[in-house]
């Protein structure tokens, strides 16, 4: 093909197929299956997420692309199973998108934002009836499993501040944060083996998670800045240490330390 041919969606259904196609195709894909895609299915997501944070907007263009051929990759998959195609997915999500928007593409009218959030989830209840799901009246159904776990424990907290089960302010959930603390230190100081030690460290990322609520913080960027400033920090530390002609492992822990005291002292 050539590079000055300007590619339709038909031509990367096309490109998919032929990847794997078990005679012409290429070994990597044609032994893959949804499993084996799935990682790299929600770390796609994530790239194009930083696209976005950067505003890199030709990056953004790439990584939509390496997105949507996940999306291709699985419904190839499906296809040669007999499960679905690629109009399937896309019929599915057209008729999803009618379905919960009646306020547009249909003759309803909301009050105002909390009702028309009231009505999705009402539509959401009544499309996992249709599927045979058991009925669920808790506040929390329909809370995905398919997400990253701290936004499922937002999203969980969320939900049960709806009935009133939530801390008035950050003040209680602050004192949480420490009593969860003083458990894992009591955990360490008995020996606790790895599964309490976990169940206890969870405990503590759950309330974070929820101080991060109460302080209307979005938890995954705070926590992107704290990498990027360890990132920053650290590289300056073994910048710092290549000037004197030695890498960051001669030095101590206590030089370490005075190394990233003086990185952060650098910084604006």
């Amino acid at each position: 093909m050539s590079t000055a041919t300007r590619h339709s969606l038909a031509d990367l259904l096309a490109i998919m197929a032929r990847l794997r196609d078990p005679q012409r195709g290429c070994p990597w894909d044609v032994k893959q299956d949804f499993s084996t895609i799935a990682p790299y299915t929600v770390e796609e997501a994530y790239e194009v997420a930083d696209a976005i944070d950067r505003q890199d907007w030709h990056d953004l263009r790439d990584e939509l692309g390496d997105l949507l051929l996940q999306v291709v990759f699985h419904a190839q998959m499906a296809q040669e199973q007999g499960l679905f195609d690629f109009d399937d997915v896309a019929h599915a999500i057209s008729e999803k998108m009618l379905r919960r928007h009646p306020h547009v593409f249909g003759d309803v009218t909301y009050a105002d934002l909390d009702e028309q959030k009231r009505a999705w989830d009402e539509i959401k209840a009544s499309e996992r009836a249709e599927k045979g799901a058991a009925h669920d009246e808790s506040v929390l159904a329909g809370v995905s499993r398919g997400q990253p776990e701290w936004q499922r424990a937002q999203k969980l907290q969320q939900r049960a501040a709806t009935v009133g089960f939530d801390w008035p302010d950050h003040r209680p959930v602050i004192a949480k944060l420490h009593e969860e603390l003083a458990e894992v230190d009591a955990e360490f100081q008995a020996g606790a083996d790895a599964s309490r030690l976990e169940d206890e460290i969870g405990d503590v990322l759950f309330v974070a998670v929820n101080l991060a609520r109460h302080a209307k913080v979005d938890f995954a960027r705070a926590l992107k800045h704290a990498n990027a400033k360890f990132e920053r920090r650290f590289r300056r530390m073994e910048q710092l240490t290549a000037q004197d002609g030695k890498p960051l492992s001669a030095l101590n822990l206590a030089e370490q330390e005075a190394l990233w005291l003086r990185a952060k002292a650098e910084e604006p």
